[in-house]
This record gives C-alpha cells, structure tokens and sequence, in this order.
C-alpha cells in the first residue's frame, strides 16, 4: 500500500507511518513537498482543514498512492486565551476522506502574543526555549508537555482518528 504525505517534515511522515502500520504490514510511505495554499501559520480551524485537504490531494495525484495524507498545524484564539490545534485529512483513491483534529493545547501568553504578531510558532517556541527547528523535532506540544505527547505523538493519533472511516467504512455510508 502506497500512502503519500504532503509534506517533507520528518514528524509529519513518521506520524504517518506508524499510525498506518498499526492497521497494515505492507506499507511505503513517502513524503511529498506541495504547494498547499495555507499561510506558513494558519490562524483558523477552516484554513487549517483546507490546507490539509490540499495537501492529501496532491499528494495522491502526484504520487499516484493509494491514500494521500495532509497534516496541517494552526492556531486559534477563544475567550480561554489562545491554542495550539493540529488537522489531519486522508483521501483515498475513490475519493474518499476521512478528517481528525489531532488535539488542542493551550499555549502561554508569552507565546500568543507573537504568534498574533503574526510571527510563525515554531520559531517562537525555539526562541523560548532556545531550539533550533523545533516543528521538525517534538514540537511545540513536546516543549509543554516535557515530551510527554511530542508533535510526532499528537499526530499520530490524529491519523489514526482520520483513518476510522476507511477501517470501519461501513458505519460512514
């Protein structure tokens, strides 16, 4: 089985990867660079879903796969301050999809008032923290949770939340 992620972020792939192998021993996962049409740090849930669909299907189509995968971080503010959300969208051949949020975190002040300076998040949590890449590593979910869920973790559940409709399909019909 082919499954194609938009997206070369290493966290990203491995999410990918291990979520599907929990279902399936034969599969190949390779990850794709697209031009996926959300903004470097989406502020919204809806971007955040666009984004990922975009990315799931190119991904498909370029790659010619079996499922296509688009993971998609975002941020949003609510009365309780701002937070730290994930999307995970999965096509498959047939045109179906199957759509998660991979978990939501608050995130300190400290950081939201950059981010809504318009600064991308994870050089901001670098900067705090004194990382380097730190979305291509654990995360700003990593950072806050010492590690306990990393970026990687956070969506991994979310693919495995975005895959129940092709492993139960009959209750989505």
């Amino acid at each position: 089985m082919k499954i194609a992620v938009g997206s070369k972020n290493p966290v990203k792939i491995k999410a990918v990867e291990t979520a599907f192998k929990r279902f399936w021993t034969e599969v190949s996962v390779v990850g794709l660079e697209v031009d996926h049409g959300a903004s470097i740090q989406p502020s919204s849930q809806k971007e955040a879903i666009l984004g990922a669909t975009k990315r799931a299907q190119l991904a498909l189509e370029q790659a010619k796969a079996d499922y296509g995968v688009g993971l998609e971080g975002n941020t949003f503010d609510s009365e309780q301050g701002m937070f730290l959300d994930g999307w995970v969208v999965i096509v498959n051949k047939h045109g179906e999809k199957g759509i998660a949020n991979a978990g939501s975190l608050m995130m300190p002040e400290k950081i939201a008032k950059e981010v809504r300076k318009g600064k991308e998040l994870g050089p901001v949590t670098d900067e705090l923290f004194g990382h380097d890449n730190i979305k291509q590593k654990e995360g700003t979910v990593g950072m806050l949770t010492n590690n306990a869920i990393t970026r990687t973790d956070a969506f991994e559940k979310g693919v495995i939340y975005a895959l129940a409709r092709f492993l139960n399909p009959k209750y989505y019909k």
